[in-house]
Parts: C-alpha cells; structure tokens; sequence
C-alpha cells in the first residue's frame, strides 16, 4: 500500500514538474517591512534599507515603512543603518514573486554617532538581556524546510542540543535536558497556552501531532536554562512563539498539503478604503488532518482525526497603543478502525488503544502602551484557556462496549497579566504582576481502582516578578539578576509566597575586543505548581492532594561560545539540575517525573510531594546559518536522568535517561530554485518499566508496571535519517514549492517496548508477547506550497 501511495505521488509531483517549465515564470519580487526603535516603538524616519552585495536599497517614510521592488527573485541578507542606533543584517531572507512576508527591524539606540558600520560577530544568534545563556532562536526560514518536520514546531526544536522526543510510540513529546514533557511552558505573543499538540496528555503536553501553524511565526525561541522572571512554572524549558502581524497593504493567501494535513492560511488589511495601508490587520489560518484517511486505507487500529484554527488580528490606535487579538484551537477525535484482517499486533492496539476527544481553545487581547518618554512600555494581556478531554477506556473496544475507565475533564485559566519595561541610560527593568482564576471539573471512574467522583475546584493562582539587566566593563560583561514568586489559595502553604521565591542571575563575559569569545553562567531557583487534574482528585470526597507543594528545581549551567564567522558558532555548555518536592504516586512509589510520555491521564491518583530528582550533562553544538547557500545544525548532548521514589535517597534513572542525544540538520540551495535537506538523529537507549504480569492480567487491557525496575531494561538504540527536496518555480501572480520528503531513508528500526496479548492457555489466562508492527518502513510524502 505505501508502494502505491508513493508512486501515486511520484507520478503527480513529475506531472508538476513538467507542467511548471512550460508556464512563463516572473523573475522579480517585492520585499517590504517597518524600522522602528527597539526600546519606545517609535519610527525611525529615513532609516537606509538595503539588500547586501546589491545597489538595490530604499529609505524608510514618515510611519518608518521601506519598500524595495523588482528585485530579483532568491535569497538576500537585509542590512538596516541609521545614524545613532546599532546597524542590523537578517540573513537568508527569502524574496519570491508572491507570498514574501514583511521583514521588520527593531533597532538598539548607540548613544553615539557611529563613522562606520560595525556589525557584531555574533548577531545572527543575539540573545535577550534576560536569558544571555541556554538560549536559541530559530528563524523562519529554517523551521520552513526542516526535513520530516512537517512544519511541526516540537519536531523542529529536537534539531538543537539537549533536546529530544519520544523513541517509540505514536507521539510529539519535547524532553528537555532529562525533564519530563510537562516541565516546558509555551507562550504566543506573551499569552500562555496549555498544549501545543493534539490529542495532549493531559496534566502533560506531548502528543502525535503540533497545532501550531508556522506560517504565522516571525520566529521561535527556546530557553533551556536562565529563564526570564516573566515565565512562571518552567522547570525545564520556555517556547515563545512570536506571531507576525497581517500584511496591511494587500490580501494574500498561503495554501500548503503535508503529509498529514491541509492547511489554508489568509492576510491582509482591514477597514483599508482608498488609503494605501491600514491600520488594522488580520491573519487568519484553518488545517483539516487526512491522517485518519491514509491510516484508513493502510488498516490501522485507531484513526486520528483533527481540526486547529490559529487567527490574530492587530490594530494600531496611535503612535504609542497597539492592541492585537489572537486565538488558537483545536478539535480532536481519537477513535477506533477494526482492521479486516488482524494480525497479533494490530490486535494488541486494537484491545488497548483509549478512545479519546478533546477541545482546546485559547483565546486573548493585548494592549501595548508605550511610555510617553520613548524609555519603556507597558504591556498588558487578558487571556482565556480551555482544555477538555473525553478520556474512554473499554473492555472490547471493538464494539464500544463494557466500559471500565472514564476520564471526563474539563480545565479553565483565565489570566491577567501586566508588565513594565523600563529602559534606562545604561540598565533594563522588566517587572510585573498576574492573576489566574482556576477551574477544574472531572467526572472520573476506574472500576480498576474502584475510584471514582465526580468534582469541581475553584481557586486563584498568582505571582509577581523583577528583572534587571544592564552591560558593565564597557559593555565586555552583560549581568542580569531577577526574582519571582508564585501563590495560590488552593493548597495548604499556597499562599506561604516565601516558599516560591525564585532568585536567578546569568552573566555573559566578551572575552576578546571583537566578541568572538564569551563564557556564559546562569544559576536559578524555579517553581511549578502540580497540574490541575492532580489538584483535583477527590476519591471518597477529599482532595487528598492539597498538601501537593509547588515543584522546586534548581539549574546551574557554564559555557563557552565561539564566533569564528558572523553566521558561525560553536558552543559548549554544561547543566546541572536539582529537583525537589517532586509529586511521587502513593499507589506505584514512582515520581511523577517518569510519566507523562503515553496515551494516558497524568496525575489522577493520591501523591507525596517528597520526590527529588537530578539531571546533569554537557551539550556541545556547531551552528552555521543560512547566510550562503548552505546551513548546517550539529549538537550532542551527554546527560544523565536520575529521580526518586519514596526513597528520597535512592535515585534510580528515569523514564527520560537515554544518555546520549546526537543529531545533525542540514541543508543546500542549489541556485533560486532547488533546495536539498537532511536530519539525522540518533538517541541512546532508553530505560522503561516492564510490565507486572500478573497485575495485569487482572487489570487487562489497561496494564500494571513495575516501576522498582525501571532502568533495568532499555530500548535498543534509535537511529533514523530523513531527507527533503524541494523545487520552487515564481510565476507572475503566484509563487509554487513542491516537495519531496522521505522519513527513514535508510528504514532503520524504531526501539519499541514489548506489546502483549491477553490468551488463555490451559484454561488460565496468560500474556502472551507478540511481534511489533515492522517499524522499519521508509515514508515518502509529496507536499505542495502556494503562495498568492
């Protein structure tokens, strides 16, 4: 059957490709943007915008817009000066007929004239002041063409070091130097969201597939370590997303077909009239899955179907206020096919696979005052969350009967946040307050357990925060040192603020005159409050988790980064983290941080928040940016995963500890319109729990495991190699990328933990260990990208 597809495929990407050479082609494009002042958001009038190695060049206007035209169409590096303020190069800046995006600039005020352009050698990977170390940004551009990433943010970030995702399994988890999925928090345009994928883990946040659209990102951050006094409730990762503003000139439509689903994106201005721009915009997307159908036609078990819808709309009311609305959802079904001829495998998933249907929607409005002085801003956000989750687990599931566990959820955050960002003549202040309202029902049973209840919690959360940045030696050493604290009136010491307080500094060291040399440092101390269906377990009527304490975990990290080139790096940084007070199930005497990777509920149990934990390791990487004609990601990571259970002195490795994490990404443009790339992975083996058999042939299908043996037994080692071609041709009112892609190009085994079978054997039941599905298939996927 994936013979057929992919030759089905093949034949209509050839039909493409001849069909495209006949077409007259458009040669030239337009590329435009906004100058503005990095710190008051104020335009910079008659900035100089240019495209480098050309003389093509334009001058920003009175509201700081630029537009360069008839350029010809390829790849561009757009260089900025303006007397007084640091000059910038964005590099790899893509111009095609249709489809180009606003490239916009915030500029750093100098304080001095400048004579000459100076650019920095590290400015490609800047960092904010408040998280100088463990810190990446991944440009659009590279997070377009990653290969077998199918546009998918939580696969995209396993390319950088210290991170990996799940080795077996149906499943997107982002593990985070040895922290389990839940630890990392994910922010759009400051506004938080609870998952970033569908068909989420519950009290977790990995699952099989992103909701997120890329196309609506100017770029994604990602901080390991220092993390900024704002982020409330990392242990172990932050990803902020930051959106794009709708094209306020003219209307433009982005069609893409992936590998698993369609997706149709819109922008443009509102309320324009005759008026040359607008100041109100909008950029709106929907992505309907057609995974449901290839697993359909392939006879799988289970079919996931799904729909996300991601919009923000921007209004700018004056020089100093803008506010923006965005949103972000996603509609889930998890449901069951019964393959017409079953073998032992298919059987096992078909017995035990969930039945799952799930809701999510975020919805907030921003309002963004600048300070009348130019010096600072105010920004201020009110958000609204809601997580559901239909969670079935039945005795034959092929006939959706003699159900036996039900996990009816329901989760509400409503959020309001404030900040100030004061720029001083040398320092930086950022501080701030929020307020969340908490809601948690759950109509919950487990004849398993003999558990079940059926509640609803109610409680406020809380936290406050300052940051403080500033450069000293003559801008040689960047110091920055910020604290918070977190609360709630839910549990027993939630409003005991000075359990929370959460002290932090980093300090980045310029070690030579052109900064090719910096050590880097951070320490901190940061909090997590339990997730809420753990909160809310009520068996027998009592919340027997309100002496849950917030999740400590102290980091401690020192590197070194090398600069050879401005788009060259090579880095080395060690980490070190302690956890304390980490939730340990009563029940099992297993830390909550081995959980979290599986189709399952975490948290809906009794637990102790006695568990410690300690990860530590060393991650090296080479970074060269798209600047040429070729980018190149290599990182490796060495690291150890160790936590407790009841014992708070026995550490035993964790779910997580695979020790070794090595990956390379890769890619070459061939002239404007060929782009070839590559990403190789390779994880170590991975420790998991094997199974009580006994216990589970009373509890079968669902299974018990022995968790005091986790880390006796490993998965073998995971290896796999993805490539992607993709040809672009520029027509006059459109521009087309077709492309090809292969996952497992050399179909190499995926490591699987054993699957079983419930058989009967002289009259007594047994389990019986069956074969895996061959993992070793290669997956070839055509895609298409229109931009008009």
């Amino acid at each position: 059957m994936f013979q057929f597809i992919f030759r089905t495929s093949f034949l209509i990407s050839v039909l493409f490709f001849m069909m495209a050479e006949f077409v007259l082609a458009q040669s030239t494009g337009t590329l435009s943007g906004r100058v503005t002042d990095a710190r008051s958001g104020e335009p910079l009038i008659g900035a100089n915008v240019g495209l480098e190695g050309t003389s093509r060049g334009a001058s920003t206007n009175l509201d700081g817009e630029y537009t360069i035209r008839d350029i010809p169409v390829g790849n561009y590096t757009v260089v900025v000066t303006y007397v007084g303020y640091e000059p910038q190069r964005r590099i790899n800046v893509s111009v095609r007929s249709a489809g180009n995006r606003d490239i916009n600039f915030e500029l750093e005020p100098t304080g001095e004239e400048l004579d000459e352009v100076v650019f920095s050698v590290s400015e490609p990977f800047r960092t904010p002041v408040e998280s100088p170390t463990s810190f990446r940004r991944l440009s659009p551009e590279e997070i377009a063409t990653y290969p077998a990433g199918n546009s998918d943010i939580a696969k995209v970030v396993q390319s950088l070091p210290g991170v990996s995702g799940s080795v077996s399994g149906f499943r997107n988890d982002v593990i985070i130097r040895g922290g389990a999925p839940n630890e990392n928090v994910y922010f759009i345009d400051g506004i938080e969201i609870p998952t970033i994928n569908h068909f989420s883990t519950q009290g977790s946040a990995g699952g099989p597939a992103g909701l997120l659209n890329v196309s609506f990102f100017d770029g994604v951050d990602l901080s390991t370590s220092a993390f900024g006094a704002r982020y409330s409730n990392a242990l172990s990762g932050v990803l902020q997303f930051n959106q794009r503003t709708g094209n306020d000139r003219e209307f433009r439509t982005n069609f893409r077909v992936g590998a698993s689903e369609a997706a149709l994106t819109s922008e443009g201005p509102l309320f324009k009239g005759d008026d040359s721009s607008s100041n109100t915009t909008y950029i709106a997307s929907v992505r309907r899955s057609y995974l449901q159908l290839l697993f359909q036609l392939i006879d799988l078990p289970f079919l996931p179907d799904y729909w996300d819808y991601q919009y923000k709309v921007n209004h700018r009311i004056d020089g100093r206020n803008d506010i923006y609305l965005t949103g972000v959802g996603s509609i889930d079904d998890f449901r069951i096919n019964v393959p017409s001829d079953a073998d032992p495998n298919q059987q096992a998933i078909l017995e035990q696979v969930p039945v799952i249907k799930q809701q999510t929607n975020t919805t907030g409005i921003g309002w963004r005052s600048r300070l009348s002085e130019g010096n600072g801003f105010w920004l201020t956000t009110l958000s609204s969350s809601w997580f559901y989750n239909d969670f079935r687990r039945f005795r034959d599931n092929e006939n959706q009967d003699g159900l036996f566990s039900q996990n009816t959820a329901a989760e509400w955050r409503n959020t309001a946040r404030t900040e100030l960002r004061y720029f001083g003549e040398q320092s930086t202040w950022n501080t701030g307050i929020s307020l969340r309202w908490n809601r948690f029902e759950n109509d919950f049973f487990d004849d398993n357990t003999n558990v079940a209840f059926d509640d609803r919690l109610d409680f406020m959360s809380y936290g406050a925060f300052l940051q403080w940045a500033r450069p000293v030696l003559d801008g040689r050493v960047d110091l920055t040192a910020g604290v918070r604290f977190d609360g709630n009136t839910f549990t027993d010491t939630g409003n005991e603020i000075w359990r929370t307080l959460s002290p932090r500094a980093a300090a980045s060291l310029r070690l030579d005159d052109e900064g090719r040399w910096r050590l880097n440092t951070s320490a901190g101390r940061y909090f997590k409050k339990p997730p809420l269906n753990l909160l809310g377990f009520k068996p027998g009527g009592e919340f027997v988790n309100q002496g849950s304490s917030y999740i400590r975990s102290d980091h401690l990290t020192l590197g070194m980064e090398f600069f050879p080139r401005s788009s060259t790096k090579f880095g080395i940084e060690g980490f070190l983290k302690l956890y304390d007070d980490y939730p340990v199930s009563i029940a099992e005497g297993v830390s909550l941080a081995n959980l979290g990777g599986g189709f399952e509920v975490l948290g809906n149990e009794a637990v102790t928040s006695d568990g410690r934990g300690r990860t530590y390791g060393v991650e090296f990487l080479y970074q060269q940016k798209f600047e040429t004609n070729y980018y190149a990601i290599l990182a490796y990571t060495l690291f150890w995963s160790e936590f407790t259970g009841t014992d708070r002195n026995e550490f035993l490795p964790s779910a997580w500890d695979s020790r070794h994490l090595l990956s390379f990404t890769g890619g070459y443009r061939l002239g404007d319109s060929w782009e070839f790339s590559l990403r190789s992975r390779f994880i170590g083996r991975t420790p998991f729990a094997p199974i009580d058999e006994e216990r589970s042939i009373e509890l079968y299908p669902a299974f018990a495991f022995d968790y005091g043996r986790l880390g006796d037994e490993r998965l073998g080692l995971f290896s796999a190699t993805d490539i992607r071609v993709d040809r672009k041709w520029n027509f006059s009112r459109f521009s087309l990328d077709l492309y090809l892609e292969i996952q497992n190009v050399f179909a190499q085994n995926t490591p699987s933990e054993p699957s079983f079978l419930l058989e009967t054997e002289n009259g007594e039941p047994v389990l019986t260990r069956v074969d895996q599905l061959s993992e070793s298939s290669i997956l070839p996927t055509i895609g298409i990208i229109l931009d008009f």
